[in-house]
């Protein structure tokens, strides 16, 4: 009778019953390749030990004396841990699920981190220890093992000091890489010093570029971003990067908001057409975003402002190209800094009879006067944001609306975390 090996395995794993002639065939879930040969002797308890850490007790019976002699006997094999079994799972490779699943949180980056590991199905964010020394400098540690975990930190450059939030950042991927994570996956919300993506005038710094050149030396293995200024700098990056586009959750607030009762569907076939909604690029450089925006949102007329910069942080509006009169219109921006720009064309569109203004952009960055500016009376409907930069509370004013892109986020995280295909996250 031909030897018959039952596995009984950790409470962790699932039993299953395989059949050899002389040699224990590998298992699938528990990976007893090196195992080797375990040829039944004479009847009687057995201890086998596998160099993986598992200690093999065999229970060896004689074979019946009607079956042919040269047949060999049945023994049970029942393993007994010697390593904890959380570590015997992970050399077993049966973690692959959200145990393996770590996330990170930036200290300048919110909730967001939390919100994101909430959506996957985690109590929060994996806990991370930050102290900052009498002299400033920050110290960053893991309190617990990421030894072959994929790793995402999710971590914006922003203010209230964008260039300690950076270090941070750097510092928080040295201290997961030397942890021995499996793979590195930075998340930036926010992507500082991306408006610095071209030389514009001699002897300036391309700090886009340095950028993309320090995280990707910290030991990044992978990046995701978030609506960078110029998408064309995801190719400074030495490494895969995945951009994404808060369009669809700023669109599917803005339709639930407008309550917008269409009839028609349009000729693309892609839904319903409004028909007294104008999507506004602020300037000549958003015009494929707003156009991409009129698009989602059931193709939808655009119009476009002509602006001329005189310096930094300086904007004047100069012409509007299209017609917004009696219309609703939403100026769309990749983010709001000192909200000059956005201000004076929403002023613009009123002059030329827009009903309704509705400001819409992925950043809020919020600097200088921008508060101030963006809830004067009678300029905006309503300002709509994400939450890829925390906005503090005394920065709240009644026209904002923050909406928040954890979906968005935890819908690629746990893509890439599958090795499945993020096209549908990536596009619009």
């Amino acid at each position: 009778m031909s030897a018959r090996a039952l596995f009984v395995p950790l409470p962790a794993f699932r039993s299953q019953t395989q059949k050899t002639s002389a040699s224990l065939e590998p298992s699938r879930s528990l990976h007893l390749g090196q195992f080797g040969r375990m040829k039944p002797r004479e009847a009687g308890r057995k201890e086998y030990r596998r160099p993986g850490g598992f200690k093999v007790k065999a229970i060896v019976e004689p074979p019946e004396k009607e079956q042919d002699r040269r047949k060999q006997s049945a023994f049970i094999a029942d393993f007994v841990p010697i390593v904890p079994r959380s570590e015997a799972i992970v050399r077993s490779g049966l973690n692959f699920g959200t145990s393996r699943l770590r996330i990170f949180g930036g200290s300048s980056t919110g909730e967001l981190p939390d919100r994101v590991a909430r959506y996957l199905g985690k109590d929060g964010a994996d806990p991370i220890i930050r102290k900052r020394f009498s002299d400033g400098e920050l110290y960053v540690k893991l309190p617990e093992s990421v030894r072959g975990c994929d790793v995402f930190l999710i971590c914006s450059t922003c203010g209230p000091c964008v260039s300690d939030s950076i270090m941070e950042l750097l510092i928080t991927i040295d201290a997961v890489k030397r942890a021995h994570a499996a793979q590195v996956t930075v998340v930036i919300p926010y992507y500082g010093y991306a408006r610095a993506d071209r030389l514009v005038e001699k002897r300036e710094a391309l700090s886009s570029k340095l950028m993309a050149n320090l995280i990707t030396r910290a030991g990044a293995d992978r990046m995701i971003l978030v609506d960078i200024h110029s998408p064309q700098s995801c190719g400074y990056f030495d490494i895969p990067v995945d951009h994404l586009y808060a369009s669809p959750v700023l669109v599917s607030y803005l339709l639930e908001r407008i309550g917008r009762d269409a009839s028609e569907p349009n000729s693309n076939g892609l839904g319903k057409k409004v028909t007294d909604l104008v999507v506004v690029a602020p300037d000549v450089g958003g015009v494929a975003r707003a156009r991409a925006f009129a698009k989602a949102l059931y193709d939808a007329p655009l119009a476009i402002i002509d602006k001329r910069r005189s310096g930094h942080n300086v904007a004047e509006v100069m012409n509007l190209i299209g017609e917004v009169d009696g219309r609703t219109v939403v100026l769309v921006d990749d983010m709001i800094d000192t909200a000059g720009t956005i201000c004076a064309a929403a002023r613009l569109l009123r002059e030329k009879g827009a009903e309704r203004v509705f400001a819409m952009a992925t950043h809020a960055v919020f600097s200088g006067l921008a508060v101030d500016r963006l809830s004067e009376p009678g300029v905006f409907e309503e300002v709509i944001v994400t939450d890829t930069i925390p906005v503090p509370r005394e920065k709240h004013f009644p026209q904002l609306r923050v909406v928040t892109i954890d979906a968005l986020l935890g819908e690629q995280i746990w893509s890439i975390h599958r090795d499945s295909s993020v096209s549908r996250s990536v596009l619009l």
